[in-house]
């Protein structure tokens, strides 16, 4: 079954256990009732509908900055790695040496310059940085160390290749949105629920309450838009950015 199904069959079942109870209490009520006796709830509602979706609203953005800076940490950690491979190559014989690390700056020039672009249009990684990424690993694992000293130094080098390539994986899972679409739903009619109750409060054109409106709805707004704007870590104005590769790897021009 469908979550778009179920959600809206429960929404609509809610819905309609409480209009069903607040029919069958109306009609039990005697002719001498006194509804001016019951305190009015109307308040209490908009009160609570606006401290449910502020919360809502504060999980949301809580979950895209948190997705977000994991995705930076996952630049990081793969900028590092691609770093470590190219300094303890330093053992190795020069040829061997100059090899790993022009396949290291090839694979950093392509992430910098052309997959960023690519992840932020499309949301995914590039065939191509996998493949300049396999260069490195088989530049790494197909050499023989010729002597104890250059032995030590391979494993941690395999070690960092495995690092760096499970650190753009994760970079891969974090390029598109992360918010899912029923998230959406809940953030986008939670809004015009909670503007739309300004006009049950009896609104009126005073310029200070005009005021009070327009910034709460400008609020609002401003809230989903950072929302929207974290929400794809790669692709939008406040964004992860390459500086750790480019801090790590001056020789690669911005």
């Amino acid at each position: 079954m469908s979550e778009w199904l179920v959600l809206s069959i429960a929404m609509a079942a809610a819905c309609a256990v409480v209009l069903t109870i607040v029919v069958i209490n109306n009609r039990r009520l005697p002719e001498d009732d006194d509804p001016s006796e019951t305190p009015d709830v109307i308040e209490y509602m908009t009160m609570m509908i606006g401290v449910i979706y502020a919360i809502v609203l504060g999980l949301a953005i809580a979950g895209v900055w948190e997705a977000r800076g994991a995705a930076q940490e996952t630049v990081r950690q793969e900028a590092q790695a691609m770093h470590e491979i190219s300094a303890r190559a330093e053992v190795y014989p020069p040829a061997v040496r100059d090899r790993i690390r022009a396949d290291v700056d090839a694979y950093v020039s392509y992430v910098v310059h052309d997959e960023w672009t690519h992840m932020s249009e499309t949301g995914e990684l590039s065939d191509e940085g996998t493949a300049l990424l396999e260069k490195v690993r088989r530049s790494v694992t197909d050499y023989q160390p010729a002597n104890d000293f250059e032995g030590q130094a391979y494993q941690p080098l395999v070690d960092q290749v495995g690092v760096a390539d499970d650190a753009r994986g994760a970079r891969g899972q974090s390029a598109g949105e992360t918010m899912p679409g029923v998230v959406w739903f809940g953030l986008i009619i939670g809004a015009l629920v909670t503007v739309g109750l300004i006009f049950t409060l009896q609104i009126r054109r005073t310029g200070r309450e005009l005021l009070l409106a327009g910034l709460f709805s400008v609020l609002i707004a401003f809230l989903l838009f950072l929302i929207w704007d974290f929400d794809a870590p790669f692709g939008r104005g406040i964004s992860a950015t390459a500086a750790p590769f480019l801090d790590l790897f001056p020789q690669i021009t911005r």
